[in-house]
């Protein structure tokens, strides 16, 4: 099992309707999520700040196969549709991703 950690703005106006998608998340996207071995999937809000933290763990022994499907799905690509503009990614992030992911420095089970 691998944790994982990311960071990402909300743009100015958008809390509220990410909040709400949030609120009910499609099944679909929940079953898709699930099955690319993904577990205990959290998103916090900071607010006034307006950063979004993930964490999640990741079950499965292919991630980029994994992310690679979950990116494929029609029905994300439309989940996103509504999300995406919702976000304000980091100019700081590495080349290709979205969110920020960040370093795990501490865990205590």
């Amino acid at each position: 099992m691998q944790r994982m950690g990311m960071v990402i703005g909300v743009q100015p106006g958008k809390v509220e309707t990410y909040k709400e998608l949030h609120a009910a998340v499609w099944p679909e996207i929940l079953a898709l999520i699930s099955s690319c071995n993904i577990r205990n999937y959290t998103i916090f809000l900071k607010e006034p700040e307006n950063l979004l933290f993930g964490y999640w763990e990741y079950h499965g022994t292919d991630f980029e196969a994994d992310m690679a499907k979950m990116a494929a799905s029609e029905k994300n690509q439309e989940w996103w549709s509504f999300c995406i503009p919702c976000q304000k990614p980091f100019e700081t992030r590495k080349e290709g991703e979205w969110w920020a992911m960040m370093e795990n420095v501490f865990h205590l089970d």
